[in-house]
């Protein structure tokens, strides 16, 4: 099972979890808050009227012609239509009655049980015994829910205890309430659980999102494809990133320094076997000449050939090595430089310096067009990579040549084009002339160190650019290298 997927049934189970436990507590706890409240009000209610009837009567005989039982029969009389909270009232559910000092019913606002003998229900014997009385007795025996509240207050009349009043309210009533609050809280609990969920959704999609986002990169290093870090919003996982950057890094670096172990030591073989023949022939020729004399003047010749192949090859070497520091450097960012450059002074300055070498070859070096821009670059950078550009292009133009140097900006692009007139790339070789130590050989010498364009390309992807070399179209011979940087 995936990841995100477990986490988001995590998440559900305790959003469902939580929720619920909290609804049953909510709804157990919310019937017996309001029957606590609704004691509450009978207790007040019965004290308030058992006073009153203490002070106004002498006699609990009197009780019928006092205010109190005129005061039920007008409001008994007198019914009512009045909405509460969506629940209809339409008449008075307080029912009182009042008892003797033994028990009897002698006021009864329902007038239904007066005469009869309550001395044994709990809110009239309890009372009467100077207790708090009150009981919760089922009006129907075949329904359970509907049950009555009662809650009974002591009458005294000069300080003696003459009988008890008793206020009821049925339940039913407030069974309706509390359904329809049951009901409301059900339904914002299901809101609640959605909302959760949807909650939940967003945040695990998020987090596959960065996840989703390190995977790829992971994917893009292990396939040796050029990527970037992502950026990540989560702290955990920024940290999982830059450890897998630091041990991209790492293991970049390890296969880095044995290519290039490889590479060089590939490469300096060839020089090394070179002036290794040439050493042995000339020492086998000084033994010749010791022993014969004879054809100085070819020894001399011979002994001046192999000194130039010493010489070049030795140079190539130095060449070699130079070349791989610089782009050593270049690759891991040491002693990198940006800075407002001016394009048009730096193309001039090259120009200015291959001069001497296209006259000498007998090649026409061309400016088309030299735009003028100012943007952030490292200047020393960019010199190298437009040089290697143009001693590539002299080096394969044969003399009587032209070479173009044209520039364009396009948007936030600034586009370098040199152009030659050479023979042109072989397609074999098209796909290589990146790759580090490739060279093909030139016309008047042998062949580069191979790292030139590899630097032309490292520079262009740290001024956030590119690099492309193609063969001139409609059946024109020569090459066009095509430098593209980002205008910061």
């Amino acid at each position: 099972m995936r990841i995100g997927l477990q986490m988001l049934l995590g998440y559900v189970l305790v959003a469902i979890l939580a929720c619920y436990l909290v609804l049953t507590l909510f709804i157990k706890e919310v019937k017996p808050m309001v029957i606590n409240v609704t004691e509450t009000m009978l207790i007040d209610t019965a004290s308030l009227l058992s006073s009153i009837v203490s002070q106004e009567l002498n006699s609990l005989d009197q009780i019928k012609k006092s205010h109190l039982g005129a005061a039920f029969d007008h409001i008994n009389d007198s019914p009512f239509n009045i909405e509460v909270n969506g629940v209809i009232k339409n008449k008075m559910i307080y029912r009182v009655y009042i008892t003797d000092a033994k028990g009897i019913v002698v006021f009864d606002s329902d007038k239904r049980d007066e005469g009869k003998d309550f001395s044994r229900w709990n809110d009239v014997y309890l009372t009467l015994n100077g207790k708090y009385g009150a009981r919760i007795s089922r009006e129907n025996i075949a329904d359970p829910t509907e049950t009555v509240m009662y809650v009974a207050a002591p009458i005294k009349i000069d300080d003696q205890l003459v009988g008890v009043l008793t206020v009821s309210k049925p339940t039913p009533n407030m069974s309706k309430i509390l359904n329809k609050g049951e009901k409301h809280i059900l339904i914002g609990g299901g809101v609640l659980i959605a909302a959760a969920l949807l909650i939940g959704f967003f945040i695990i999609w998020w987090i596959n999102r960065s996840i989703r986002k390190l995977v790829n990169y992971a994917q893009q290093v292990s396939n040796h494809e050029e990527a970037n870090l992502p950026k990540l919003s989560s702290p955990e996982l920024r940290l999982m990133g830059r450890a897998l950057e630091n041990m991209r890094l790492k293991l970049d670096g390890k296969d880095y320094i044995e290519k290039y172990v490889h590479n060089l030591a590939h490469e300096i073989k060839s020089p090394l076997s070179s002036i290794r023949a040439a050493t042995e022939i000339l020492q086998d020729n000084l033994v010749k000449k010791s022993i014969n004399s004879d054809n100085l003047d070819e020894f001399k010749q011979t002994q001046q050939r192999f000194l130039i192949n010493i010489e070049r090859q030795t140079e190539r070497m130095t060449l070699l090595i130079e070349r791989m520091l610089q782009l050593a450097r270049l690759e891991s960012r040491v002693g990198v430089n940006f800075q407002t450059v001016n394009m048009q002074s730096i193309i001039q300055q090259v120009i200015e310096s291959k001069l001497a070498d296209a006259h000498l070859l007998g090649i026409e070096l061309v400016v088309k067009h030299n735009d003028s821009i100012k943007f952030k670059a490292d200047k020393f950078l960019l010199i190298q990579a437009i040089s290697n550009l143009l001693s590539n292009a002299l080096d394969f133009t044969s003399s009587g040549g032209m070479i173009i140097v044209d520039t364009e900006i396009t948007g936030n692009l600034y586009t370098l084009q040199v152009i030659d007139t050479g023979a042109g790339i072989p397609d074999f070789a098209l796909d290589h002339v990146f790759e580090r130590f490739y060279s093909l050989p030139r016309p008047n010498r042998g062949k580069s160190s191979g790292l030139g364009l590899a630097f032309v390309k490292e520079v262009a992807h740290l001024h956030n650019g590119n690099i492309t070399i193609s063969n001139r179209k409609d059946n024109i011979k020569g090459v066009v290298a095509t430098l593209t940087l980002k205008i910061h």
